[in-house]
Order: C-alpha cells, then sequence, then structure tokens
C-alpha cells in the first residue's frame, strides 16, 4: 500500500465531502465524515473497479447500507471519475443525479439502492451469494451504521452469510457511537460487536477507523479467510477529521449556525492548502 497516496486521496475525499455539504447548506456531516478512511482504502487501494465500465461484471461490489453517509460516497466516486467532481454541487437538488440516499438507477457507480436502514446488509449478503454460487470471486464489501445494528434484520443477515460461509462478503460497522438521537449505549446498549459478531460466524477485527494502514491489513488479514465472512469493526467518530464537527453534541444531521459555517470553511481552506488547492467556497 502507498500510504502517502492513499492519505491523499483520504483528504480529498473528506475535503469534496465537506464542500458538497457546505453548497448544500445542510445535510449529514457526521455519518458522511467517519466513514471517510474506509472509503479511501477501499476505492483508492483494495476494490477491483473500472470507472470507466461501472457495470463491469468482474468488479468488486460496495453497498453502504447506512445510506445517509451518500456524501461521502458521492465524494469518493467523483473522486475516482465516475461523474465530475462538478456534480456534488447538485447533492439533493431537482433532478440531480445524487439523491440524498444512493439510488443505483442514478448514480454512476452506486451497486445498490440503499437508505431503508437494515436493509443494506441483506441486499450485500445476496450479492455475496450469488457470486458464490456462480463461482465467480467477486467481493462484495458493505458499510453499516452502529445505530443501523439496532435492527433485527441486519443479524438475520448475519446468521444467513456465516451458514453459507460468505468468506468474499466484508462487513464494516462504523463504530462512531452516534445515531440520530443520542449516544448508542443511551438508546440500545450494542454491547461488544466484536463478540456479537464472532459469535454470529465471522472472522471478526476491530481497528482505528482513522488508521487507513490499519484498515487495510485488516482486509488483508480477512482475505485468508476459506470458510467465514468478515466483520471488521471501525473505532470512528461521527464528524470524523473535523475537530469542530467531532466534538458537536448534535451532529447527525446538521443545518449549519454562523458558527458552524465558519468553522467548516476553516476546515475546508485548511485542506485545500494541504492539498494544493484553490478555495472555492
Amino acid at each position: 500500500m502507498d500510504l502517502q497516496k492513499i492519505e491523499a486521496f483520504r483528504d480529498e475525499i473528506r475535503l469534496n465531502t465537506l464542500k458538497e455539504l457546505y453548497h448544500l447548506g445542510f445535510g449529514h456531516y457526521g455519518g458522511s465524515l467517519s466513514i471517510v478512511e474506509v472509503l479511501a482504502v477501499l476505492y483508492g487501494e483494495v476494490m477491483k473497479i473500472n470507472p470507466q465500465n461501472p457495470k463491469w461484471e468482474e468488479r468488486d461490489y460496495f453497498i453502504l447500507s447506512k445510506g445517509h453517509g451518500g456524501p461521502g460516497l458521492y465524494a469518493t466516486l467523483a473522486a475516482k471519475g465516475y461523474f465530475p467532481e462538478k456534480d456534488l454541487y447538485t447533492l439533493n437538488q431537482n433532478g440531480t443525479t445524487l439523491p440524498s440516499h444512493p439510488d443505483k438507477n442514478l448514480t454512476p457507480g452506486v451497486d445498490m439502492t440503499t437508505g431503508s436502514l437494515g436493509q443494506g446488509i441483506s441486499a450485500a449478503v445476496g450479492v455475496a451469494l450469488s457470486h458464490k454460487l456462480s463461482n465467480k470471486d467477486n467481493y462484495t464489501y458493505c458499510i453499516v451504521g452502529d445505530g443501523e445494528l439496532n435492527e433485527g434484520q441486519c443479524w438475520e443477515a448475519a446468521q444467513f452469510a456465516a451458514h453459507h460461509k460468505l468468506n468474499h462478503l466484508f462487513v464494516f460497522i462504523d463504530d462512531n457511537k452516534k445515531q440520530l438521537d443520542g449516544l448508542t449505549k443511551d438508546i440500545i446498549d450494542p454491547l461488544d460487536f466484536v463478540e456479537k459478531f464472532k459469535a454470529f460466524g465471522f472472522y471478526t477485527l476491530r481497528v482505528d477507523g482513522r488508521s487507513v494502514e490499519q484498515i487495510y491489513h485488516a482486509i488483508e488479514e480477512g482475505k485468508g479467510q476459506t470458510d467465514k465472512p468478515i466483520a471488521i469493526i471501525l473505532d470512528t467518530v461521527k464528524g470524523q477529521g473535523v475537530p469542530y464537527l467531532e466534538e458537536k453534541a448534535d451532529n447527525h444531521h446538521i443545518r449549519p449556525s454562523e458558527e458552524d459555517e465558519a468553522a467548516i470553511k476553516r476546515a475546508i481552506a485548511e485542506l485545500e492548502s494541504k492539498l494544493g488547492k484553490v478555495v472555492s467556497v
């Protein structure tokens, strides 16, 4: 892995996520930013993809079960050349190809329509099973939210995946400790995700979700499995990579105040400077 290259890609994804949400005027900052590192590793180093042919049959599949993180995914797809970066500024507007939650019928590079929480992991399991039955080597990667795992459907899917020994399925849990209404431990205590996924038959690892290096090596370790699906618990923070947003209490969906706007603009300027770009917000 070229660590410097992936970290630069991470910064570009975070920058464009901030810019598209700032331009829109509101949105899911917290959960979009907390998945930037794993998106950078998947799309920058790991996944077999072809942006010029998004429907390439030999590609690896990606499913964002926590569909409200769509702005992070769109920023990634734009950076990889699936569509022009200027399209990011149409996010969630009339006539856009970038709705608030991913839609495979609208957005190049989106493999599954998601947003109804709990359902994306089931879709990912179905995709992985279809590949196995067809004797294909495609990998399926899925990100679920920690709050999303309140849904019983997620655990039905996990049990099914383990039963069918879907070793080409990776499930990443964005353990950012918050959901829409507050802390996950206060709403429904998730207990220990590592022990839970192990109990459901997964090969399970927990890594620092801020570290692209740890995420990459966890994926490489997971690929050594021959008879188990893989769960990688990402220890993340909502609003990740922007200290002001990390510390903001209500950071799931933000309609910025003047103070918020100033902090977001500072974060954009810092990333632009780091990447050698011109501030354009």
